[in-house]
């Protein structure tokens, strides 16, 4: 580069949904997200819960952009984040160190932050459990990484896999991480409801001894079936 590029590019403001309107979701599962997004919408799916007990949240997409080996730009974020945010960070699906530990959790609940989700790895387990933010990652390693830079805040990424936009929706729980897009929210939540009535609705009926569905009994007496003794 005939330049350096600044240390961190961090946009200012973006729309952010009320958090009022997160209400819609509660009760649901990452699961009920991806069933109203048509099957997807899930990270990667080695990004789980750091700490068992603190393994559920839901708020508003903060994303980074920020190097493997280096957290510059996730410590950043923090110091930038508003109550109800998520930190997102893409860090290149990075092994070797660790990017987030518990005092980089201790500070995000300060500031109110309901997650840190990372597509890298994670240290400081005992620290992090003692916090009680969820944190999600790939994994855990004591490695520490360097705050060197370059890195972006506010911007879209993609982080395991998965597009993330400032403002989107972003809900965890021990099955994994999912992102809903800001635009769709109304779109999904109106979903989610639906698909958790039909879902009661199968459970209640399998609790009561059913053994298959109605479209599968219709199946196996079709002719689109053939067996054989």
């Amino acid at each position: 580069m005939l330049k350096e590029p600044p240390l961190l590019e961090i946009k200012r403001t973006w729309p952010r949904p009320d958090l009022d309107r997160l209400a819609a979701f509660d009760g649901a599962q990452t699961g009920h997200l991806v069933d109203a997004l048509s099957g997807r919408g899930a990270l990667d799916a080695a990004i789980k819960p750091v700490a068992a007990d603190a393994s559920s949240f839901i708020g508003t997409a903060l994303p980074v952009l920020t190097g493997p080996n280096d957290n510059l730009a996730i410590i950043a974020a923090v110091a930038k984040a508003r109550p109800g945010d998520v930190v997102v960070a893409a860090s290149e699906s990075f092994s070797g160190s660790a990017v987030v530990g518990d005092i980089a959790a201790m500070m995000a609940k300060n500031a109110g932050c309901r997650a840190i989700v990372i597509d890298g790895m994670a240290r400081d387990l005992v620290g992090i459990e003692a916090v009680g933010l969820p944190v999600f990652a790939k994994g855990i390693t004591p490695n520490s990484c360097v705050k060197s830079g370059p890195g972006r805040v506010g911007f879209p990424v993609v982080a395991g896999g998965v597009q993330v936009a400032p403002g989107d929706i972003v809900m965890g729980d021990r099955d994994g991480v999912v992102v809903v897009p800001r635009e769709r929210l109304e779109e999904v939540a109106g979903k989610v409801q639906a698909i958790r009535e039909v879902e009661a609705g199968v459970i209640k009926d399998v609790e009561q001894g059913l053994t298959t569905f109605p479209f599968m009994e219709e199946l196996l007496n079709s002719d689109r079936v053939t067996y054989v003794d």
